[in-house]
């Protein structure tokens, strides 16, 4: 807090008013606690609502024009260790082949969208979409990144 004579003050030349300056170094560390707060919030309400639930893929560059994705598509990550996730649970073959023909009986018109990691063998991916393929679900689109 600042101590300065009060302009206006008609007293004596040696007596001292108290002036009172704002402090905002509290308010500037509530304003940086809030921003991170929102920062942390945001990118989990992002990774709840993308189609692999968080799971971090590096998808390969692609210079084809961009598909509309829509509720009803079906993302299948497979990552580079071999691990296929569908909504954020790991799946066995077995597994992803119940999961394409209970999505084919649900609606057979799904579109299966393959997003695989830029080092995954490229016999996974094809592995992946027979799978699709034999359930019913012809629609298969491979994600990639813009260049």
């Amino acid at each position: 807090m600042a101590m300065s004579k009060l302009p206006g003050d008609g007293g004596d030349e040696g007596s001292d008013g108290v002036f009172a300056d704002i402090n905002i170094t509290p308010l500037t560390d509530i304003f940086l606690v809030l921003l991170i707060i929102f920062m942390v919030t945001s990118s989990a309400i992002v990774e709840s609502q993308s189609g692999t639930a968080g799971v971090k893929v590096n998808l390969p560059k692609g210079g084809a024009t961009d598909m509309q994705t829509t509720q009803q598509d079906l993302a299948v990550a497979v990552l580079v260790d071999g691990r296929i996730i569908i909504g954020g649970k790991v799946l066995t073959q077995d597994e992803l082949k119940t999961a394409f023909e209970s999505a084919h009986g649900k609606n057979p018109d799904m579109t299966v969208i393959v997003q695989a990691d830029a080092g995954v063998p490229h016999g996974k991916v094809v592995d992946v979409m027979e799978l699709a393929k034999g359930a019913g679900l012809s629609h298969l689109a491979i994600a990639t990144r813009a260049p």
